[in-house]
C-alpha cells in the first residue's frame, strides 16, 4: 500500500492520504486518546509531538507541535497507516453520529448549507473542516478543525474568504469568528 503525504498551508500538519475510506462518519477530530478507543488512532496520538488527528473521509491529517520535526514522525504514522489497513480493517471510523442541524433556524440552516457546499470542500483539501456553532447578533461562531486549527493563515482565511461569501449570500451576517 502507497500512502501518499500533502503539506498544508499550516506547517504543524501534514495530510495522509491512504487511498482508502477514512471516515464512514463524516469529519471526526480527537486531540486526546482517551477520548476514543481507536488503536490507530491511539498509536498516532501516542508518539511524541502529536498534538492531534483529524479524519476526512478519504485523509488523516496529523498536527504536530513546533518542536518536533516531520522527518522524525512521518515514517512512523505511514507504518501505523499501513499496518492498519493491511490488518483488513475499512474504515478508521465507522460510527453513526447525530446530525447537529436538527434544531436550527432558517438563517442557521442557511449557513449550514453554504458552509457544507462552498466552504468544507476547499478546507477539506487543506486536510481540514469548518464545523457551524452559532449564530446571534449578526456573528457566525465556527470552529476550524485538522489543519485548519491553528493554522496562520487561518485568520485570512475567514475573513476574506468565509465572512465575504456568508456576507454575500446572507445580509444578516455581519462577522465570522472562530471559537
Amino acid at each position: 500500500m502507497f500512502i501518499q503525504t500533502e503539506i498544508t498551508p499550516n506547517p504543524n500538519s501534514l495530510k495522509f492520504l491512504p487511498g482508502k475510506r477514512v471516515s464512514n462518519s463524516g469529519p471526526y477530530e480527537i486531540t486526546n486518546k482517551d477520548d476514543i478507543e481507536n488503536e490507530l488512532v491511539n498509536s498516532i496520538l501516542s508518539i511524541n509531538g502529536v498534538e492531534g488527528i483529524f479524519l476526512g473521509e478519504d485523509f488523516i491529517s496529523v498536527n504536530k507541535n513546533d518542536e518536533t520535526k516531520w522527518d522524525e514522525i512521518k515514517h512512523i504514522v505511514i507504518s501505523l497507516i499501513n499496518e492498519f489497513y493491511s490488518n483488513g480493517r475499512t474504515f478508521v471510523i465507522d460510527e453513526n453520529q447525530e446530525k447537529e442541524s436538527e434544531n436550527l433556524n432558517e438563517i442557521e440552516a442557511k449557513i449550514v448549507k453554504i458552509l457544507d457546499q462552498k466552504i468544507r470542500p476547499a478546507v477539506a483539501r487543506d486536510g481540514g473542516d469548518i464545523k457551524f456553532m452559532e449564530f446571534k447578533n449578526g456573528v457566525v461562531k465556527v470552529q476550524l478543525q485538522g489543519s485548519c486549527s491553528g493554522c496562520p493563515s487561518s485568520t485570512m482565511t475567514l475573513k476574506q474568504g468565509v465572512q465575504n461569501l456568508l456576507c454575500h449570500y446572507l445580509p444578516e451576517v455581519k462577522e465570522v469568528i472562530s471559537i
